[in-house]
């Protein structure tokens, strides 16, 4: 039974917003901020105390239909909605969201802002998609390895055998067949990866220790003209997982992001966050699994093109010149091995990939 104690019911108000899954904010009166739940830090990509040092107006495009649902609620002095309104901007990326606008009675002039994300729904289902996508793969690639391998080995071999008996003018023609042999093995044995059906098995693994050692190899290597910076959780949990296949799914984005940043002021940022509320239903026993752990990366390139942008994710789809189309799949693969999703935001001078893990379990004591 609930205590009518108007002391209870005081605190308890005053716990609500702070649990509440869905950003929430309180505006006053010249765009003033007076509160930010703890969702709305995930959702602006920044900390409450950052989001409190700004106007409204900053957070949001300029011209927001928000700005004027907020006026509205206060002339109307009722609670007003309006469905998937465009919220994106640089720093935190695209987002839509259902809003309601309702004023308080305290402080004079305030509002109360609930948004409701639309896309995270639509990004789970283009990510459930691009498994089942995999899952053909895993046959194909099976296929592959054992019908063309062995003919493709019989090829090279006669190649190299003529190109003793060839002119040294025609010892190139022999010389591109091997290349090209040894192209369509490596891509064969790129693809036998996605067969791979051996179980995970997860364990607690530091995400930042990860991306430490990802920035190590990177800055060691293909990313030396690269300026990398952190925003992380310290009080993050670990993350249920196998350490050495999570530093080969983030070396695989960093390397992609090195790639599309400029050769000058490339800039790669890693941040890490506890997304409150976050569940996708996985359609097995286990039911709805917990996302709560993000792990973006971020890079100042060109960006993406959007009508590749939904399709990033499935085989053979790329937008390198001479790429193979298999790492982001690799990647989806891996991140859905471990029961989580990836997700990509991209627009002119900012692309983010955002993987969403579950936590480790602690072992009972």
């Amino acid at each position: 039974m609930f205590s009518t104690d108007s002391t209870d019911t005081v605190g308890l108000a005053a716990l609500i917003p702070g649990a509440l899954p869905m950003p929430l904010l309180v505006a006053a009166p010249g765009e003033i901020l007076l509160f930010a739940n703890a969702a709305c830090e995930p959702f602006f990509a920044q900390s409450a105390n950052q989001i409190l040092r700004q106007k409204l107006s900053e957070l949001v495009p300029f011209a927001s239909p928000l700005l004027a649902l907020i006026e509205q609620a206060r002339k109307r002095n009722a609670a007003v909605s309006e469905r998937n309104v465009d919220l994106s901007m640089p720093r935190h990326g695209e987002r839509n969201a259902d809003v309601t606008a309702a004023p308080l009675t305290e402080p004079k002039g305030a509002v109360a802002i609930l948004l409701q994300e639309r896309t995270i729904a639509q990004r789970f289902d283009r990510q459930l998609l691009s498994r089942d996508r995999l899952r053909s793969l895993h046959g194909m690639a099976a296929v592959l390895a054992h019908e063309i391998k062995n003919p493709l080995a019989g090829i090279r071999g006669a190649a190299q055998l003529l190109e003793d008996a060839v002119p040294a003018s025609e010892k190139n023609l022999t010389r591109l067949i091997c290349d090209e042999a040894d192209r369509i093995r490596a891509l064969i044995d790129r693809m036998e990866l996605f067969g791979d059906a051996r179980p995970m098995i997860p364990r607690p693994v530091n995400i930042h220790e990860v991306l430490d050692r990802v920035r190590q190899i990177a800055q060691a290597g293909f990313a030396r003209h690269i300026a990398f910076s952190e925003q992380f959780d310290p009080s993050l949990p670990d993350v249920a997982g196998d350490r050495d296949q999570l530093i080969q799914v983030f070396l695989n984005l960093v390397r992609n992001a090195a790639d599309a940043a400029p050769a000058s002021g490339g800039e790669i940022v890693f941040v890490t966050a506890y997304r409150h509320g976050v569940h996708i239903r996985t359609g097995l026993a286990a039911g709805r699994i917990s996302l709560p752990l993000e792990i973006s990366v971020r890079d100042n390139g060109p960006g993406i093109a959007p009508d590749l942008l939904p399709n990033i994710f499935d085989p053979f789809v790329t937008t390198k010149a001479r790429g193979s189309g298999l790492g982001l799949a690799l990647v989806a693969k891996i991140v859905g091995d471990h029961g989580g999703v990836i997700e990509c935001d991209s627009a002119p001078g900012r692309t983010i990939f955002r993987v969403l893990l579950p936590v480790a379990k602690t072992r009972p004591t």
